[in-house]
């Protein structure tokens, strides 16, 4: 198995960071706005350097939408910035009539999702996000697994023209994926080849899929790991390719199992390749309050799980 280093934990929100600050260096017409979460975002450095390409609208996030609407029709390529609950559940209404519906390219960029938002609690951590946002027609949904990838994301989103909803976190992760691995939107990843399983994640449980690959092994389980970090447009291919050899799957996100990566799957090998299928992810639940790692342990959104799941469905082959 290809073993993967953890370079340092770092929070995914800071790559958004950097990426952003590089992209006030190389794309003039890139503008931020934020909803009064500058430092939660990450965007200081941007606006240190680009004073007059910031937005500062306050706690006002529906409004924020419509300016990042009306901005592009200037040319202008705005970043929307704020927590991903406020991002999508509160302003979905925006976006579908002034973003999605008229194709605005406007990349809504969205921190402290799902329940390793932590102590803030239910309110604060959507876990319906993806689902509301892949739903929208021309969204593209993109859910980076660590640091140098949510950079890569934010980097590579400013060269796509139309909307984009960027999902990133809160907590230190592990960082691991290389400053140079490529990253082509609506093109997974191939982390670890295997016979037995596949394993496909999103976000934060990547890192947790490539450790219960490395678990799996001692038990003499080979597990192909996929890194999914755009969800739509889904890598079908890629997937199919991988169930072919395998001939079964399991899904892994933080996220509800309702609507989200592992759904999109299932929709797709069912008209592709039918193939059995483990789901770990949250299971139609609020979250609540608690630091991180309790709070994927209770969800069973870990290596745990990921090892139980690969287990139960490749005794459904």
């Amino acid at each position: 198995m290809k073993k993967y280093t953890d370079q340092g934990k770092v929070d995914t929100r800071s790559g958004f960071g950097a990426g952003l600050t590089e992209l006030g260096r190389t794309h003039p017409n890139v503008v931020a706005l934020c909803a009064d979460l500058v430092g939660s975002l990450k965007m200081q450095d941007f606006i240190d350097e680009n004073p007059d390409r910031f937005i500062q609208v306050g706690i006002a996030e529906a409004n924020m939408m419509g300016i990042a609407a009306g901005l592009t029709i200037g040319g202008k390529i705005p970043f929307t910035g704020t927590f991903a609950n406020f991002s999508t559940g509160r302003v979905y209404d925006q976006i579908r009539q002034s973003i999605a519906y008229s194709g605005k390219n406007v990349k809504i960029c969205a921190s402290h999702a799902g329940v390793t938002l932590g102590e803030d609690g239910a309110t604060h951590q959507i876990l319906e996000d993806i689902g509301l946002m892949k739903m929208l027609p021309g969204m593209t949904v993109i859910n980076p697994c660590d640091f140098n990838q949510t950079k890569a994301a934010t980097l590579a989103i400013a060269d796509h023209v139309g909307p984009v909803y960027l999902r990133f976190g809160r907590p230190k992760v592990a960082n691991f994926t290389t400053e140079d691995m490529p990253f082509e939107i609506g093109k997974g990843i191939l982390l670890n080849p295997g016979n037995d399983v596949t394993i496909v994640a999103t976000g934060h449980l990547v890192w947790e899929a490539l450790q219960a690959a490395e678990a799996l092994e001692t038990e003499g389980i080979s597990a192909e790991v996929i890194n999914i970090h755009t969800i739509k447009p889904l890598d079908t291919e890629l997937l199919v390719d991988s169930v072919q050899k395998t001939g079964c799957i399991v899904s892994a996100e933080e996220h509800n199992y309702l609507g989200g990566l592992g759904e999109s799957i299932a929709r797709s090998l069912a008209s592709k390749h039918p193939t059995p299928q483990e789901f770990v992810a949250t299971q139609d639940t609020f979250g609540e309050s608690g630091t991180p790692s309790q709070l994927m342990e209770k969800y069973g959104l870990n290596k745990d799980a990921i090892i139980a799941a690969s287990k139960k469905v490749i005794s459904r082959k």
